[in-house]
């Protein structure tokens, strides 16, 4: 019954109700006065035929209105809460009553939903955290299980190193019964094995699910190999006994580069047991997710080794290792979910309960709010009808009243007596309609003044239009010879501004000719500088020629001294190397006994002979050298005469710009005379404008004064048509409002 009900429905109706009996109430209470005056302007009018006629008239006309104001009433009840003021607060208070109520429930409703959803959502925080220390502690015990074997990593070693056949075999033995220690110590241990580095072979121990082909065959095999670390691997499903697996990397002691790889598989029932044993509530679900978001463990174990539909677990849908959030699962539905990652192996577990069955006893909340919106509805009404009772209908008797005196009867008067602001406004409308019969009798009396006062001022409006039209005929013919006299002193005035205008052109362009010449002045100044400078390096660049000459011809005659000296040495080498053939002869005449002197010999011929070339180098650095020298002397002698000529030119250059630079002066001196009678005629021109522009202004001022008169003649005349017109308007209101007077009833 409750889940059927529909509040929108009761109120509607209620409200249709309410509405419909404070219509009806009032339609009654007006029907039964409604007779009443009917009777006593009945009454009225027979009294009144029987004194006079115009009494009659006047009380048909009242008894008309009061018969129209009552039939006004009856119909003038309007559900429009723009046109009433009975419906409009009955509406302000019953809608913020119920607005008040409703949004008081639903916030309530909604703090103690979140409030619920927080406390949920800790909780299962709480529970989550521990779930995942407990699988860190059972993780990391199978991870440390190869760690700290040494007795393993020994065998390994000694594997390693390699020997005969039958110690191979024997260390193969040992190591297969090591791991089959370890699976009977532990039951969820499903197999244990050791791939060596060449995957030649695999050491295995407990029952494989896959042949060592597919084994080595995973890519994570040939990762562990070039990085030694630890991973994870996913739940497999594809045997009886779903299982996961962990694999690490094992580097010998002796040799690190020789790498196996120890895995442990571990059935599922190791993870699926501690998420079974979580209970978050009904409808509560848990998963145990790795990075890729592939099921390694749930509580329904048919979502083993699939992927997770959870996507708002990824890394980046998510912040931080722990939290909880508010998502959608994949129907739609809203659930909270908490998390918290596993620290061995970035697991995380997730926990997940529908937000519906948390907040289902917080709907508890909501159904006392929909009980209350009922309640107050129902006493909303019922104040809402006081309220019209009260307030609306003293308004209506009121308006009925006032539609009367608007029709012209000012007899009119309420009887309603009370204290409130509807009581003050009853006595101010009697006192109003008081007033205003007052204002009708005084304002019939001076209708009449005011009629005889308009014909002696219309005719005196007459006479004075008269004159003005008159005195605006003879303003208008000066203002016109005003603005001729205006226009020709406006034309003057503009061709001396032409003038002017002119006058500081010419002045401008002789500044300018003044600057240009002085600035060729300055130029000529600065050439003639310029080429006295040019003169002077000139004469050094010739002076140093000749001294560079005068060195050459030295070096010349010292080059000529080492040629002479190259030749002695030529000789002195000649003489050497003749020596040492005559030391050789001897030492070989000599014998054994001379042969140390024979290799002196050779030694002396052969620097004889390094001598001899390098006198025959230098010989052919000092031809060279005199060559060059040679060519030296003789660009040197070229360019003198160029030197001479350049001298001539920049003599003839330096002279010429000596006589551009006294024609300028002369001619700065002929401008000057000119920019000072320039500078006097325009000053004789700025007086001319001047006086022209005192004239035109004076002109103007006349011009103005004249058509301001004439303006206001005209206007003067206008006003007097005007008062004309506004004595005949008023003429005719005040025969109007006397008519208009007779209307009222007194």
């Amino acid at each position: 019954m409750i889940r059927d009900w529909k509040p929108e429905e009761d109120i509607q109706s209620g409200f249709a109700v309410t509405i419909r009996h404070v219509v009806g109430d009032t339609m009654d209470e007006s029907d039964q006065k409604k007779m009443k005056p009917k009777k006593e302007k009945k009454a009225k009018e027979r009294k009144a035929a029987a004194k006079n006629t115009k009494a009659e008239g006047v009380g048909k006309s009242q008894a008309s209105g009061m018969m129209s104001g009552v039939s006004g009433k009856k119909q003038g009840f309007e559900w429009n809460p723009a046109k009433s003021v009975g419906i409009r607060l009955f509406l302000i208070f019953f809608i913020t009553i119920v607005l008040f109520v409703v949004t008081l429930g639903q916030i309530s409703y909604t703090m103690a939903k979140n409030i619920i959803q927080s406390n949920a959502a800790d909780a299962n925080q709480q529970t989550i955290i521990q779930t995942s220390d407990k699988l860190d502690i059972i993780l990391s015990n199978y991870q440390n299980l190869s760690s700290y074997d040494s007795e393993l990593q020994a065998m390994l070693t000694e594997y390693t190193a390699g020997g005969s056949d039958y110690d191979m075999f024997a260390l193969e033995k040992k190591i297969r019964e090591k791991l089959n220690n370890e699976i009977t110590a532990d039951s969820n241990i499903k197999a244990i094995y050791i791939i060596p580095p060449k995957k030649n072979k695999i050491f295995s121990a407990g029952i494989m699910s896959r042949s060592t082909e597919q084994i080595t065959a995973e890519p994570w095999v040939e990762e562990l190999l070039k990085e030694k670390k630890t991973m994870w691997l996913p739940t497999r499903t594809e045997t009886d006994s779903p299982y996961f697996s962990m694999a690490r990397s094992l580097g010998s002691m002796h040799d690190f580069s020789q790498v196996y790889i120890f895995v442990i598989e571990l059935h599922a029932d190791v993870l699926n047991k501690q998420l079974k044993g979580i209970d978050l509530g009904d409808g509560g679900r848990i998963q145990l997710l790795n990075p890729e978001l592939k099921v390694v463990s749930s509580n329904e174990t048919s979502e083993l080794g699939e992927d997770s539909k959870w996507t708002f677990m990824s890394s980046e849908n998510r912040e931080g290792r722990s939290g909880s959030t508010v998502e959608e699962d994949p129907n739609g539905n809203d659930i909270l979910a908490v998390y918290d990652d596993l620290n061995v192996n970035g697991w995380t577990v997730v926990g997940a309960i529908p937000t519906e069955l948390l907040t289902k006893d917080a709907k508890r909340i909501l159904f006392i709010t929909n009980l209350a919106v009922v309640i107050v509805i129902i006493i909303a009404i019922l104040i809402g009808m006081w309220m019209v009772h009260m307030i609306a209908r003293p308004l209506g008797k009121l308006s009925m009243l006032m539609r009367e005196g608007a029709k012209g009867n000012l007899n009119v008067r309420t009887d309603h007596q009370s204290k409130d602001e509807i009581g003050q406004l009853s006595a101010s409308f009697n006192e109003m309609m008081g007033q205003i019969t007052g204002l009708v009798r005084q304002t019939s009396s001076t209708a009449q003044d005011v009629l005889s006062t308009a014909a002696a001022l219309s005719d005196a409006s007459k006479k004075t239009a008269l004159s003005a039209k008159e005195i605006a005929v003879a303003t208008e013919e000066i203002a016109n010879g005003a603005s001729s006299l205006a226009v020709e002193a406006e034309r003057g005035s503009d061709l001396t501004s032409n003038i002017s205008d002119q006058m500081h052109v010419v002045v401008t362009a002789n500044e300018e000719m003044s600057k240009a010449a002085r600035h060729v002045e300055s130029s000529s100044e600065r050439g003639t500088k310029h080429l006295n400078d040019l003169l002077n390096r000139t004469h050094e660049t010739e002076d140093m020629t000749r001294s560079m000459m005068k060195k050459v011809d030295g070096l010349k005659e010292t080059t000529s001294s080492v040629v002479k000296v190259l030749e002695v040495l030529q000789n002195i080498t000649k003489q050497t190397n003749i020596l040492s053939l005559n030391a050789t002869i001897e030492a070989a005449r000599a014998g054994a006994a001379g042969r140390g002197f024979m290799v002196v010999a050779d030694e002396i011929r052969q620097l004889a002979d390094q001598s001899r070339q390098s006198i025959d180098m230098v010989s052919q650095i000092t031809e060279k050298i005199m060559k060059e020298m040679n060519e030296t002397v003789q660009v040197l002698l070229d360019a003198n005469p160029l030197f001479k000529a350049q001298m001539d030119s920049v003599k003839e250059t330096n002279e010429i710009f000596e006589s551009v630079q006294q024609q300028m002066v002369d001619f700065i001196a002929r401008l000057d005379s000119v920019t000072d009678s320039i500078d006097g005629l325009n000053q004789s021109q700025v007086v001319l404008s001047e006086a022209m522009g005192n004239v035109s202004a004076v002109a103007e001022e006349s011009s103005a004064t004249s058509e301001e008169v004439a303006s206001l003649s005209s206007e003067q005349q206008s006003v007097s048509n005007q008062l004309v017109d506004l004595s005949e308007k008023l003429e005719n209101v005040s025969n109007e409002l006397k008519e208009t007077l007779s209307r009222f009833t007194l």
